[in-house]
């Protein structure tokens, strides 16, 4: 946790050293980062960091959790206006997550690296913090869908989803980073995804 100090500064210096730790976690490796281009790029002296945050990593999971956090609510408050039909839902959320990542590309790259086993002590420290992150969203997405015309337990069709999503996206997360038409990306995301759940709905209904 940061220091009471840290979180007694106005917004706009808070913002610009939030914003400095995204971008150089997002361009770097936690190993390869640099505090000193952080203090740099916002402004501040490395002392007064450090009478901020305790360390590097301090600094390091609280962007994490400012990211994750702001992600959560992002997606929270799509999924109030999702439809009620199950497979519906699995294919706007899926367009609410990817539009999410499109709009926030450091982000979004710090997210990826955060995630990515690289064999680092940090990874495994990210690993056991954020294990069981996003696991309540898929609850919430299926919440309120209609499941009557399932004919599996609804818990165990939550879990099928839950890992076809996440297979899903993460292949396509790394498409958009190798091409440059990110709507096209988009398009086939979406293409690929539909024909997918038709063979989900075959299956699960």
């Amino acid at each position: 946790m940061p220091k009471d100090l840290f979180n007694e500064l106005d917004e706009e210096k808070k913002g610009r050293i939030i914003s400095a730790g995204i971008a150089e976690f997002a361009q770097y490796s936690y190993n390869e980062s640099s505090t000193n281009r952080i203090v740099k790029n916002a402004g501040i002296s490395k002392g007064s960091l450090f009478k901020y945050f305790q360390s590097k990593e301090e600094l390091y999971f609280y962007i994490l959790d400012y990211i994750i956090a702001e992600l959560m609510s992002s997606l929270e408050k799509g999924i109030e206006r999702l439809p009620k039909d199950l497979l519906k839902r699995v294919i706007e959320y899926s367009e609410l997550e990817f539009d999410w990542y499109v709009q926030n590309p450091d982000k979004y790259k710090l997210f990826k690296k955060a995630f990515i086993n690289d064999n680092t002590e940090i990874y495994r420290k990210v690993k056991a913090r954020y294990k069981l992150a996003g696991e309540g969203i898929y609850y919430e997405i299926f919440e309120e869908a209609s499941t009557e015309q399932l004919n599996q337990k609804k818990e165990r069709n939550i879990d099928i989803l839950k890992w076809f999503l996440k297979g899903f996206n993460e292949e396509f997360i790394n498409e958009m980073d190798s091409q440059d038409g990110v709507d096209n990306v988009k398009k086939e995301y979406l293409r690929r995804l539909k024909e997918y759940v038709v063979i989900l709905r075959e299956g699960l209904m």
